[in-house]
């Protein structure tokens, strides 16, 4: 009788498991498509060369990259931008929402 309970138990557990792959492989596919919709729509809102510019600031600040490339979604689909942006736009972008270096000077006595 505990061989069966126990053959029971298991088999439960082994179905809980194989569902929370499923859905983790279900949320990671979502997840892979939602990206791949915002690539393409900042592929039609940037030039090349901002796309070039906003993939190295990713690299080096990733928050300050993902936020800027939230605020042009948001911008495209209320349709206030017109135009693709160049560089030298997203460069006044980037400065705006980049946090301000504060200077430090250091006196010897």
């Amino acid at each position: 009788m505990e061989d069966a309970e126990l053959a029971e138990l298991r088999r439960r557990k082994m179905a809980d498991m194989q569902r929370q792959g499923e859905q983790q492989a279900a949320m990671q596919q979502q997840e892979q498509a939602m990206e791949a919709q915002r690539q393409a729509i900042l592929r039609q809102l940037l030039t090349p060369e901002a796309r070039d510019r906003l993939a190295n600031v990713r690299m080096a600040y990733p928050d300050i990259a993902r936020s800027v490339e939230e605020q042009l979604i948001m911008l495209a689909q209320r349709g206030q931008i017109n135009q693709q942006i160049d560089e030298p736009t997203l460069k006044q972008i980037l400065r705006k929402v980049s946090p301000q270096k504060r200077e430090i000077n250091i006196e010897r006595m």
